[in-house]
């Protein structure tokens, strides 16, 4: 009764559409769960995401959730994920989404599920890394344990907004390290972003931890960026 009546004063909605939820929905209606632009990319070994790293980083696999078009539901998605504090998004999407991987061929082994991580002093400032609620929710469907702590961010970067592919290597090719990393040996690792564009980032964090003995690295992210 005190869920029901906070929600008449607070109404719950859903973060794509406004609508109101029901009790057996969180942040996203069921509507727009099956109505989003997914890509489908997990059933098909080399898409488009996978095609980013040919010939940059050993790669096993790579996909993302959702196609992402400016001023689409998937930006205002992670839009208020990324900076209005509803770090519930990341996780009901990594949920969703780890439910398809892991009845998917390249996806069915992942272990290890590593979110790229912030520099500590913008995770201060922001509360939060907004990869860390995806990797978890993902890491429940999927049966995985999620790792936030081995892959660290050493040097703070600079914004990668504006930069071209070559200049967003540049700023990210020698700031990630690894910690313990003994406790990865052996693992296949799905190594999770937001959105992909370049796939900077994601190549850069991949070459620190292919460092380690028998890795497998996979790529995860809620959405693919092209032509960004």
């Amino acid at each position: 009764m005190l869920n029901d009546f906070i929600s008449l004063i607070f109404p719950n909605v859903c973060v794509s559409c406004g609508k109101s939820l029901y009790k057996n929905e969180s942040c996203i209606c069921t509507y727009c769960a099956y109505h989003l632009p997914k890509t489908n990319f997990h059933l098909n070994h080399d898409n488009p995401v996978s095609k980013i790293f040919w010939g940059r980083v050993s790669i096993f696999s790579a996909a993302a959730f959702y196609g992402f078009n400016k001023g689409g539901k998937v930006q205002h998605l992670i839009h208020q994920l990324k900076y209005k504090g509803q770090k519930d998004i990341g996780y009901t999407l990594g949920k969703l989404y780890g439910y398809e991987l892991k009845y998917c061929d390249d996806f069915n082994t992942v272990n290890t599920v590593i979110p790229v991580p912030l520099h500590p002093k913008k995770k201060k400032k922001r509360g939060y890394n907004q990869s860390d609620s995806f990797a978890e929710g993902l890491a429940e469907s999927m049966d995985a344990a999620a790792d936030l702590k081995t892959l660290f961010r050493a040097f703070e970067s600079e914004t990668q907004t504006k930069k071209s592919r070559f200049n967003r290597w540049k700023n990210v090719e020698s700031i990630f390290q690894l910690q313990n990393s003994e406790t990865l040996k052996n693992k296949h690792i799905l190594l999770v972003d937001d959105v992909i564009t370049t796939g900077a980032t994601l190549e850069a964090c991949a070459h620190t931890l292919l460092q380690v003995p028998g890795v497998k690295v996979s790529i995860a992210a809620i959405a693919y960026a092209a032509n960004h």
